[in-house]
């Protein structure tokens, strides 16, 4: 038997490798809102490169991630082209889940929202990035809170949110605060303190529960009217208790007795928390977390005039419940399908920082007038829950063009018109894994002993021996430049390289039209 190869979902052009330009981020203050030193990230752009451009910044920083992606159904979507062939989703699908397992925190998790036309296909997709020990669960979450009369064979009440961890042995996943009486009804008992606590019997039950499974557990407690009880079995047959003797003469004031028919058993007390707490369930319905119609009302103050409502948003509380497991305040947030802008609107509401990708126009006509009602304070969703009273705010980014163009004339690439000399420099940065912080002859750092200068004036060996005046003992230097001296003698610490020649062999410059 053949044992080599693997498990794995293939498709039309899974294996076409691509190096995609991580560009830059532009921030246009004029659309930036609320306090100037937020780190909150609005992103107008292509969710993959926007993705990319966050890789160098934001490696294992991210603590939650949400998305909500185009479901490839064939619905006619105002705002997406999501009649995909179903290749072409799934390779949009995989490069973007590759960059945000990249962006994931070692306690970090992503929660994918699907419904059954891909879900089956995503889940091995993700088994393969993630790793399948790294699954968490699926949640069923009731999107509709009443059939579908009209529907030809099944009315679909429900989509799926997959969960993987970025590391099972690390995650971090919070259990869900018990607000509801129905859930405490089992603590049944009170003491005279007015704390709730039920009773569960002191006698070990199971496979493991006799006395020869643990004979130091066999022993007399002392019952109310003086008798000695040792733990038996209903049969009659000796057991063990579940705790040390050591214990019951420490913890006596939580032992109850109760007697029966055939004596005194001995039972321990479990008093509810002060905040009581269950994990978080596989089955999430309507009412516990909203529904389609309840979200649709939610946005549809939000747009500007004249603008149609996005036509598939989430409802608040069904986000809050993700981000109140899958984070903690303070932490960062993000969604690169923005949407309607509901995750960033719930995580700023929430305390915890955010990004939020966007591509389509709806970034201006629904995202911005949102997130800048949230910020003003608006009360809609769960801001009476969270007692949201405004404040805080984000800065807006488009994503910057192709560093490099075709030249409309001759077959070359050449730098592009619209970008300042210092959009160019913290482009080559980027490219180069160099973090763009200008200092004096620099221009950005890899380490302590690497650094970069980009010039476009004429590079010769005196221009290169001046700056190797600013160099220490044991540092390197990379510059880039438009024009370069012929043959020269270039010092081992010294690396020259040219534009836009050694550009193009790092990465393909295509505008999104071209992706």
């Amino acid at each position: 038997m053949q044992k080599k190869g693997r498990l794995e979902l293939t498709w039309v052009g899974k294996y076409d490798e691509e190096k995609l330009e991580p560009r830059i981020l532009v921030e246009d203050k004029t659309k930036s809102y609320g306090d100037t030193n937020t780190e909150n990230m609005l992103i107008h752009g292509d969710n993959l490169l926007s993705l990319k451009a966050l890789e160098q910044d934001f490696e294992d920083k991210i603590q939650c991630i949400f998305i909500d992606p185009p479901y490839n159904t064939g619905s006619a979507f105002e705002q997406y082209d999501d009649g995909v062939e179903h290749s072409i989703w799934l390779c949009m699908m995989y490069s973007r889940l590759e960059i945000m397992k990249t962006l994931l925190s070692q306690k970090g998790s992503i929660w994918i929202s699907i419904d059954d036309n891909e879900c089956h296909y995503l889940k091995v997709m993700c088994d393969e990035i993630f790793g399948r020990k790294n699954f968490l669960g699926t949640i069923i979450w009731e999107k509709s809170d009443s059939p579908r009369m009209d529907a030809k064979i099944f009315s679909s009440r429900h989509d799926s949110i997959l969960v993987y961890a970025k590391d099972v042995n690390s995650v971090k996943i919070n259990k869900i605060i018990i607000e509801d009486e129905a859930s405490l009804k089992h603590y049944n008992k009170t003491d005279k303190a007015g704390k709730k606590y039920y009773l569960k019997p002191l006698r070990a039950i199971g496979p493991e529960s006799t006395r020869e499974a643990r004979p130091t557990l066999y022993y007399g407690i002392i019952a109310p009217d003086g008798t000695e009880v040792f733990p038996k079995a209903p049969d009659g047959s000796d057991g063990r208790w579940r705790w040390s003797k050591e214990r019951v003469e420490r913890d006596i004031d939580k032992i109850e007795w109760i007697k029966g028919k055939k004596g005194w058993s001995a039972n321990y007390k479990i008093y509810a928390e002060a905040n009581p707490t269950k994990p978080p369930e596989t089955i999430w319905t309507h009412g516990e977390c909203g529904s389609n119609r309840i979200s649709k009302l939610e946005v549809r103050d939000f747009v500007i005039d004249g603008e149609r409502p996005f036509d598939t948003p989430k409802p608040e509380k069904l986000i809050q419940r993700i981000l109140s497991i899958g984070s903690d305040e303070g932490e960062l947030v993000l969604d690169s399908f923005l949407g309607s802008a509901t995750t960033s609107a719930v995580a700023h509401k929430m305390n915890r920082k955010w990004i939020g990708i966007e591509l389509g126009e709806h970034c201006y006509t629904h995202c911005i007038p949102r997130m800048q009602r949230v910020v003003d304070g608006e009360q809609g969703g769960i801001s009476q829950n969270v007692n949201w009273q405004g404040g805080g705010g984000f800065k807006f980014y488009e994503l910057a063009e192709p560093l490099l163009v075709k030249n409309k004339v001759l077959p070359i690439y050449q730098l592009n018109s619209c970008y300042t000399f210092d959009m160019v420099v913290e482009a080559i940065c980027k490219i180069e894994g160099f973090k763009y912080s200008p200092i004096g002859e620099f221009h950005g750092f890899s380490s302590e002993n690497r650094f970069i200068h980009v010039t476009t004036e004429f590079v010769n060996s005196k221009y290169i021996m001046s700056l190797m005046k600013s160099l220490g003992e044991n540092q390197s230097l990379l510059i880039y430049c438009t024009k370069l001296q012929r043959d020269m003698n270039i010092p081992d610490n010294i690396e020259v390289k040219k534009i836009p020649k050694d550009l193009l062999k790092k990465c393909n410059f295509k505008s999104e039209v071209e992706q």
